[in-house]
């Protein structure tokens, strides 16, 4: 005679049998699917192929690019700020095919800012993620499984819909979208997207892309770590920030009486305590720092600081740094210096402006000018 126990083995058992046909009926019902999807004699998606037919991933021509060495030149500009990087690449698009292409920024493309802005999804600094729909859904039904998926490490994931009206937008609530393009920035200013973010990224696509019903295309690893190495070394060879001091030449200021002062001058408060200059349309020109803790009541040395990639050359952020130095050094009675206390004369701040616009007529050659929406996303 039985008892309970074993009764109870046998129960779990029959229980765990037929988990597992299920779990394999489901399996089958998946493949076969992808199947019918992969041979239903529907068009290639143009917005993974090249005219010729063969899938464009894109591609970056950076290889001969230098990695910048550990140190970098005087007053914080970068040794080699003058060597040439060649251009970045973007995907093919089918030109002769019906359905629109994603729109691809450039430094020459006339497009409008608030255009800009809202393209999220960005051919040469993201990997592309398209999402083949099962059919057509609503943006409502597809942004609370999409709103898991917003970074891998620290790399930001984006998605775009091919509306019915037949334009790539952001997914929104009340559109109606056939397609889906997601795309994962390949490097940032700390690194390159690596095979474990990549991995990660690929299993939660996976998960999401169930959860809409979608299928997606999955870019091969190798040239997406490719891709990502190359850029990075872009972006580490042109994180230039550029610093110059000013030293008390009496008594240490007063840190309140001071903070005043910045304010006057047009200077806003940012949340890590440093002070920046608004540039007028939302962003900043360059910040300032006290050099003490916000305990400490009095300091001697300010240091101004210009984030070079980040500012575009139209606003001359490094000519509005040392003006606003120059400012500053007439109110306080104060020494403009390097780093090594040594004065810096007017020739040498000339020298380096210079250097300066060399700078930035490398980033516009490489397609990533200073202060684009592509060197905002980089240099963040």
């Amino acid at each position: 005679m039985m008892t309970d126990f074993q009764m109870s083995l046998i129960a779990a058992g029959g229980v765990f049998v037929v988990g597992v046909i299920s779990y394999n009926k489901w399996q089958e019902y998946k493949l076969k699917k992808r199947v019918e999807r992969a041979f239903d004699g529907q068009h290639d998606d143009v917005l993974m192929r090249s005219d010729d037919g063969v899938r464009a991933e894109p591609r970056f021509h950076l290889d001969d690019v230098p990695m910048p060495d550990a140190g970098s030149g005087a007053y914080g500009v970068p040794e080699h700020v003058g060597g040439h990087v060649g251009n970045v690449a973007a995907p093919n698009i089918a030109p002769d095919s019906d359905e629109p292409a994603l729109p691809v920024r450039s430094a020459d493309a006339d497009v409008p800012a608030e255009e800009l802005a809202t393209c999220l999804v960005d051919p040469l600094i993201d990997c592309l993620l398209p999402l083949e729909l099962e059919a057509p859904a609503r943006g409502e039904k597809l942004l609370p499984a999409l709103q898991k998926l917003r970074f891998v490490g620290n790399k930001p994931i984006h998605f775009i819909g091919l509306a019915v009206s037949g334009d790539w937008e952001p997914v929104r609530h009340g559109v109606v979208y056939t397609k889906l393009q997601g795309g994962v920035q390949l490097a940032s200013r700390s690194t390159a997207l690596n095979e474990l973010e990549y991995s990660e990224l690929v299993t939660r696509l996976r998960s999401v892309s169930d959860e809409i019903g979608a299928e997606p295309q999955i870019p091969d690893m190798i040239e997406v770590m490719q891709d990502a190495k190359n850029l990075h070394r872009f972006v580490a060879n042109h994180d230039a920030q550029l610093g110059v001091n000013l030293a008390s030449n009496g008594a240490p200021w007063n840190i309140a009486t001071l903070l005043g002062a910045l304010e006057k001058l047009g200077f806003d408060v940012r949340p890590d305590g440093r002070y920046a200059m608004p540039d007028g349309e939302g962003g900043y020109l360059f910040s300032l720092s006290t050099n003490v803790t916000l305990a400490e009541e009095t300091t001697s040395r300010l240091t101004l600081l210009l984030d070079v990639p980040c500012v575009a050359p139209a606003r001359d952020g490094f000519g509005s740094m040392i003006g606003c130095a120059k400012n500053l050094m007439a109110r306080l009675d104060a020494t403009i210096v390097d780093d090594a206390n040594q004065p810096l004369a007017d020739e040498t701040l000339a020298s380096i402006a210079g250097q300066v616009r060399e700078f930035y007529d490398d980033m516009a050659a490489s397609d990533i000018p200073a202060g684009s929406t592509r060197a905002l996303r980089l240099f963040s």
